[in-house]
């Protein structure tokens, strides 16, 4: 792993995940989560932005998938926290809108440590495949939280469920791996606070 890399472990009574994060990455990926749908998402985020992202997760889906889904955000937030430390150099804010067929999903960021999530979509389908729709804003929440990002995440239209959320993690990749590259010629944190 480079020298912006994180890796950690987590484990509850509820879910056990191991993860390793490398900011400068190709892509690479391999996860696996027992839920299908978010290991394809996972997958489209770190190829979308060139992150190398090696992800097992083991949860109790015997009740749902919410203790899954939204502790694999705790674990992505806190690594990228990790990986950035003091955050000196990067660009820190990072957009990026992206099509999807008739979807279209912008996702802005500012990894400023001050977390904030705002997530406006249109009304959805429940379910893609067994995938519950609303956790993802319980993903976005999490991961926010944990790796002290304001997120803005909106989607003006789009009517396919699949659609619209792989277009939010699609634009999220390439939003972060703007927000988290290096600045050429800046070497402090990028606030007049001296602090992020």
């Amino acid at each position: 792993m480079g020298k912006r890399a994180a890796s950690l472990t987590r484990s509850t009574t509820e879910t056990k995940i191991t993860l390793k994060l490398d900011l400068e990455g190709a892509g690479r990926c391999r996860v696996s989560t027992s839920v299908g749908f978010m290991d394809h998402m996972l997958t489209l985020f770190a190829a979308h932005g060139s992150f190398d992202l090696h992800l097992e997760a083991k949860g109790d889906l015997s009740v749902d998938q919410h203790h899954t889904v939204e502790d694999i955000g705790i674990c992505l937030g806190q690594a990228f926290s990790k990986a950035l430390g003091e955050r000196k150099g990067i660009r820190r804010y990072g957009q990026q809108t992206v099509p999807m067929d008739e979807a279209l999903a912008s996702v802005a960021v500012d990894l400023s440590n001050r977390p904030y999530l705002v997530y406006h979509i249109p009304k959805l389908g429940e379910k893609v495949g067994e995938f519950e729709a609303q956790l993802v804003p319980e993903f976005f929440r999490a991961f926010a939280q944990n790796a002290g990002a304001t997120l803005h995440v909106n989607v003006p239209y789009g009517e396919n469920t699949h659609h619209v959320v792989e277009a939010i993690f699609k634009a999220w990749g390439r939003a972060m791996r703007q927000a988290s590259s290096l600045e050429p010629g800046v070497d402090d944190v990028p606030s007049t606070k001296g602090v992020l």
